[in-house]
């Protein structure tokens, strides 16, 4: 396929390939956490146990994946990429205090919006392992778990919000189109991101590159990773549908003794 100046290359198959991970990922923790989190949804389901053991294991298989993405994908358009988002210069701070600026790659609302999204997802994790663990030992149960995986739940879901309304307005609707085909319309580029459209440097993952090939460590470190990766979540669906079994039986029994 050759070359189109009407269009810039935005992002490459990893950073697409990552995106796409977190927000599959996301959208079916959201889905299952809100069951169980609202009383009524869990009653109309009837199948609590079912959606903790997928909320679980959707869980496991995201941080497996980001793994095996970090891996065995372009790590040098991953790294220049988080240079990009961490560096906030002049113009980012005019452009937050809503005032004219020039813009790179990422704009100044993009950057804060990924440094929360990574937050969050640090939150996500240490208090989802938190609570599974003290679900097995009352030493691992702090007070305020259950609050801050509750409110990092609202606050990236409100994230997620204004991130698709963005990306179907009108005015930025073609940013959509970066994260889908890897390519934006360059006169779009030279509006919203002109520091980035004049720079002469390629993109992350430019056209035409060819992806680093894994080397043999990095190949056993993946398969060790996925099968580490499945084995978890295998026994996360165990471990809760067990538990699930042993609570119904008890309930049973109670009931014959009364």
């Amino acid at each position: 396929m050759g070359f189109d100046e009407r269009r810039v290359h935005r992002f490459g198959g990893t950073e697409r390939a990552l995106h796409w991970l977190n927000a599959g990922a996301f959208s079916v923790m959201l889905a299952t956490g809100l069951v169980l989190y609202l009383p009524f949804l869990a009653q109309a389901i009837s199948a609590r146990p079912l959606m903790k053991a997928v909320h679980l294991a959707a869980a496991c298989a995201w941080l497996t994946a980001l793994l095996l993405v970090v891996i065995l994908g372009d790590r040098a358009a991953l790294r220049r990429t988080r240079r990009q988002i961490e560096c906030f210069d002049d113009d980012d701070l005019r452009w937050l205090r809503r005032r004219p600026a020039l813009q790179g790659r990422f704009n100044a609302g993009q950057k804060a919006h990924a440094i929360l999204q990574v937050a969050l997802a640090v939150l996500f994790t240490v208090s989802g392992a938190l609570l599974w663990l003290g679900e097995r030992n009352t030493a691992l149960r702090f007070q305020g778990t259950i609050a801050l995986h509750d409110v990092a739940m609202f606050i990236a879901g409100g994230l997620v919000v204004g991130h698709v309304y963005m990306a179907f307005a009108p005015a930025t609707r073609p940013a959509l189109e970066g994260i889908l085909r890897g390519t934006v319309p360059a006169d779009w580029a030279g509006r919203h991101h002109a520091k980035w459209k004049a720079d002469p440097s390629p993109a992350p993952g430019f056209a035409g590159r060819q992806l680093p090939r894994p080397s043999r460590l990095a190949l056993a470190v993946a398969v060790a990773v996925l099968g580490a990766g499945l084995a978890g979540t295998t026994l996360l669906i165990r471990d809760v549908l067990a538990g699930s079994a042993r609570s119904g039986s008890n309930a049973t029994a109670q009931g014959v003794v009364r």
